[in-house]
């Protein structure tokens, strides 16, 4: 078997291990190797079955950023970025190359985060899973032959599952752990076998970086319209954000994770992550058709041991099933994972409060507000007694990922809307006529037509109203959609209940971005929604 090492090992890295290394598998032998080590199984049409145990998604109470002279002023410290001292860094860096030296088989992969070269970031992934190091392959972007032979990477990342933390040897909460040191340009993941933190650690690493050098990091999908128009979407998880941007008649650019430059939006990532839990062929037909293939990742995906179907509809193993695949897996995906820069970018909520119009035009200083708001609202739950929606504020639509304070990525973005003329939209794929339990979720197809609408300019014509609590134009009709769907107070019928509802979540706002007054310009401050 080809052995594709490059000349700089880990022991120019000062990495110590008698280990047998496997540089820069293809996907075929990591495969072999994962399936012959009992680290899953083949499903009937090929995909490669795993289970990462009892973390099935990521640990973000276990997540640390050593705190040095590097980071001391430059990250946003708090409940997000929790601060880990440089002697317990070095402790657990001991332990973990420790720990290390006892794996008789390594998997060493040279990836990069980044599809834009000049923004790109070299990546070095050492794993003690087969199956680790196909995820992150299939995930980042894979370099050439000619990349690989002089590869020098930039940062490291060490994933041992098998790892144990020392909660007092190591400052740790638990025997999980994700330590960033961006000093050091190391990363060291232990004691989750949950594949998705070696992805999100590169999207960390980059949103570190790019704001730096004026390049907007975004948690966000990004597709290309036949015009040649780019769009981008932003949203928590639930509100549409892969289903939304997975448009046939587009171009797919990437469905998470992308940077914002001078000259291009690209995709940080070379695959997709993509939530596998009662997926269907009728719903998402493209995602489905890669859980049918041989390359695809299947997380937590229940399969009938002795037919290997797949069962998507069970949760046994976990609500949070993910599917990995490379993003050529993507009938209509961009082949350079890149597209122009932004024509119009889409700020998804799903208001389960039933409050805001299905779609709303931002001026710049609106999208800002909005953009560091991060509103999302989740259903009740299923505990008992518990009916009322649950407002979430996730800060840029992605807090858990974003080391610098939410300021400069709100900043940055504000300039670039500003320098680019970008229509920004707010659109609401939640509930109307009432909040959730009362009303109804909004029609897919309403919110298709206002989509398109937007994206194709044709939205920019239609007569606008402002609405009373949140100060964004709103229009008054679409052709093709139901005018009443436009103003949510008359889709209520109980309007003192709308409008109580209303003055709860704008408070719910206030609250909210009192944090952020001080760092933004009063343009910005105005923009904050106010009680009709």
């Amino acid at each position: 078997m080809a052995n594709r090492a490059p000349a700089y090992t880990l022991a120019h890295m000062g990495i110590e291990t008698g280990a047998e290394l496997h540089w820069n598998l293809t996907t075929a032998p990591l495969v072999e190797h994962a399936v012959r080590r009992g680290e899953g199984v083949l499903a009937k049409d090929g995909p490669l079955v795993v289970a990462t145990g009892k973390h099935t998604g990521r640990s973000a109470n276990d997540k640390f950023i050593v705190r040095d002279a590097e980071t001391e002023q430059s990250v946003w410290w708090g409940k997000t970025n929790k601060g880990m001292t440089p002697d317990h860094f070095q402790a657990l860096k001991q332990d973990f190359l420790a720990h290390l030296k006892t794996k008789p088989t390594l998997f060493v992969q040279d990836l990069f985060g980044g599809s834009q070269p000049e923004h790109r970031v070299r990546v070095r992934v050492i794993n003690e899973f087969a199956w680790h190091n196909l995820f992150i392959r299939t995930l980042l972007v894979r370099p050439g032959e000619a990349d690989l032979a002089g590869f020098q990477p930039e940062y490291t990342i060490i994933d041992l599952p098998s790892f144990q933390a020392d909660p007092e040897r190591h400052g740790t909460r638990s025997e999980t752990v994700i330590a960033v040191n961006f000093s050091e340009k190391l990363i060291l993941i232990g004691g989750t076998a949950y594949a998705g933190e070696m992805k999100k650690s590169v999207f960390g690493i980059l949103n570190y970086l790019l704001p730096t050098k004026g390049v907007m990091p975004m948690h966000c999908s990004a597709n290309v319209g036949p015009d040649g128009r780019t769009a981008v979407f932003f949203g928590l998880s639930g509100t549409g954000k892969t289903t939304l941007s997975a448009d046939a008649s587009r171009t797919l650019i990437g469905d998470d994770e992308h940077g914002w430059s001078d000259t291009a939006v690209f995709n940080f990532e070379g695959g997709c992550y993509a939530k596998m839990i009662r997926l269907s062929p009728e719903a998402e037909p493209e995602i489905y058709a890669t859980t049918k293939r041989f390359g695809t990742v299947l997380e937590n995906v229940v399969i009938d041991p002795v037919t290997r179907e797949l069962d998507f509809d069970d949760n046994t193993l976990a609500e949070n099933s993910r599917g990995a695949y490379p993003i050529e897996f993507i009938p209509n995906a961009s082949e350079k994972n890149l597209g122009p820069v932004p024509a119009n970018m889409i700020f998804l909520t799903a208001d389960a409060y039933g409050v805001l119009p299905p779609i709303a035009k931002l001026t710049p200083d609106q999208a800002m507000y909005h953009f560091l708001s991060g509103y999302t609202a989740r259903v009740a739950g299923t505990e008992i007694g518990v009916t009322e929606p649950d407002a979430t504020f996730s800060t840029c639509f992605g807090a858990p990922f974003m080391p610098r304070h939410p300021s400069v990525y709100g900043n940055l973005l504000k300039e670039r809307i500003a320098k680019g003329g970008v229509d920004c939209w707010l659109v609401n794929t939640g509930w109307t006529g009432g909040k959730y339990g009362t009303g109804s979720r909004m029609p897919i197809k309403a919110t298709r037509a206002l989509l398109n609408a937007a994206l194709d300019g044709s939205l920019n014509n239609a007569e606008f109203r402002t609405d009373p609590n949140f100060g964004f134009k709103v229009p008054v009709s679409v052709p093709g959609v139901d005018a009443s769907i436009l103003d949510p107070r008359s889709t209520w019928a109980d309007k003192d209940a709308y409008d109580q509802t209303a003055r709860k979540l704008v408070q719910q706002f206030i609250d909210n971005f009192a944090q952020f007054e001080s760092h933004v310009d009063e343009g910005v401050r105005q923009s904050a929604p106010k009680a009709a």
